[in-house]
């Protein structure tokens, strides 16, 4: 039997994949590295990402689940980080919105893959207000903000034309508009975090793990096992 070309690229592709690895060398992270506050820690490894120029640092991998329990995740990113959890903005109407109206939880992870850490999030989830949605619409380049309003997200749509022709009618719309107004179906989520979980690579896959769990009365820290 002859293997076709993929079929030879598929193979070696297979034979790869177990082996392929990376040795992580981080230095070390304990409990007198951590930060007072999750808050405080996070903000100063997203600092130390921006620094070393990693790609899309505010870059977070978005899980959510449906009302039958089946998960779906995508990549959105951070636009706020206060004490009362992480932000970002999103079609009211998408998929991601859906799940979270149902169940009002979900979870996020930061990749800094460069740095080998990731920081996960996870709690319950708000709608942030009128004026903080309307603050960080007024920041948007006009082509983000008619995209908003052009794009029916997650709905099945009938080829690339449509969404061109889509965008093309919201820009005649609000020509001669100077201050573009947001969607009344756009806005922001907030995650208010019940753990924060933050994760260094270390030698031999002992990596660290220190994870803020959030109690009655303030937050506990604990150590992971990797």
């Amino acid at each position: 039997m002859t293997m076709s070309r993929s079929d030879t690229s598929n193979a070696d592709v297979a034979v790869q994949l177990p082996g392929m690895r990376v040795a992580y060398d981080g230095d070390a992270f304990d409990e007198t590295s951590l930060a007072s506050t999750w808050t405080e820690q996070l903000q100063s490894w997203l600092d130390q990402a921006i620094s070393a120029r990693v790609p899309e640092p505010n870059a977070m991998v978005l899980a959510t689940a449906d009302t039958n329990g089946f998960p779906s995740s995508r990549t959105v990113l951070c636009k706020g980080l206060d004490d009362r959890g992480i932000v970002f903005y999103t079609n009211y109407t998408s998929s991601k919105s859906h799940d979270l109206t149902v169940t009002r939880y979900a979870s996020a992870t930061f990749p800094w893959y460069p740095l080998q850490r990731q920081v996960h999030v996870r709690g319950e989830v708000e709608k942030v207000s009128v004026k903080e949605t309307a603050a960080y619409w007024a920041s948007r380049p006009r082509g983000s903000q008619l995209g908003a309003w052009a794009s029916p997200q997650s709905r099945v749509v009938d080829g690339r034309r449509a969404l061109d022709n889509a965008l093309h009618g919201i820009e005649r719309r609000f020509a001669d508009v100077e201050d573009v107004p947001y969607p009344p179906h756009w806005g922001g989520w907030r995650i208010r975090p019940d753990t924060v979980e933050f994760w260094q690579g270390r030698q031999d896959r002992m990596h660290d793990r220190l994870r803020f769990v959030r109690i009655e009365d303030g937050w506990r820290i604990e150590r992971v096992a990797p």
